[in-house]
């Protein structure tokens, strides 16, 4: 892949690179923005926004083929955590997360959070709304695609691990921590998320990879439960409970309420 933005615009209208000058000039623009998610954005944006809605978009396949080093991992053992790789006959589902015109703030967290520490870039996509069955005639309703902006990590960045056997990659999701809490965590609430709001998708990557890790945690006898940060309270003595200061990572934690999604 040697020019990624060319490629991509190749493969028709459905997307194409930004510059980040686009994306802060964006800030700007008096229209609302819609940001499609398709990793740990789908559970847990980490910005306001005035609607979600599940949809998918076409020319691309999750793979687990990024490094991080910031919130799943570390400089000396990096985790592994989803992008886009191109794939002609693929769709990627996710959600897309409209952003109000008078938003200031979202961009340049999402810039932060995704291009700095997770090198990242910013593409445009056709983001195309989840179909719903009409409750009037029972057929389906199909939403009018738009556009989206849409962070991809492609091979040319430092943090790219790239392809590997599942098993291997499974392997190392369940090694990997990072000050955002564990790579596993990372993996399961993405597959729960797949599975609560969008359960006919397919995703073959991503559910495999979710049995590997499961049943490598049974036969090392390891607690999902507390990589998922879910050990009860009364399990935390009283005088060991300490303050948590507040810092960029509360990007990666998971809200209290489930927000629902708008299908549109």
């Amino acid at each position: 892949m040697e020019n990624r933005a060319e490629l991509v615009e190749q493969t028709g209208e459905d997307s194409k690179q930004i510059s980040q000058e686009q994306n802060d000039n964006a800030v700007a623009c008096k229209k609302a923005l819609w940001i499609f998610g398709y990793g740990s954005l789908c559970w847990n944006p980490g910005f306001e926004y005035q609607q979600a809605v599940t949809g998918y978009v076409k020319g691309f396949s999750r793979r687990f083929y990024q490094g991080n080093t910031t919130h799943r991992g570390t400089e000396s053992q990096p985790g592994r955590v989803a992008t886009l790789v191109e794939d002609e006959e693929g769709i990627t589902w996710g959600k897309a997360f409209q952003v109000s015109a008078e938003d200031k703030a979202a961009l340049p967290y999402l810039s932060t959070r995704e291009c700095q520490l997770g090198g990242y870039k910013i593409f445009t996509v056709n983001f195309y709304p989840r179909p719903i069955l009409s409750p009037t005639n029972n057929n389906y309703i199909t939403g009018e695609k738009r556009d989206a902006l849409m962070y991809i990590a492609v091979p040319e960045n430092r943090h790219w691990l790239g392809e590997a056997p599942l098993l291997d990659i499974a392997k190392q999701i369940l090694q990997c921590r990072g000050p955002s809490g564990t790579n596993v965590e990372y993996l399961l609430r993405l597959a729960d998320f797949m599975r609560d709001e969008i359960p006919e998708a397919l995703d073959d990557h991503l559910f495999s990879l979710e049995r590997l890790v499961r049943n490598l945690a049974a036969e090392m006898k390891v607690c999902l439960k507390s990589m998922m940060g879910e050990v009860e309270k009364q399990e935390l003595p009283l005088q060991d409970a300490k303050p948590v200061a507040s810092s960029f990572q509360f990007a990666s934690r998971v809200p209290e309420k489930k927000l629902r999604c708008v299908n549109m």
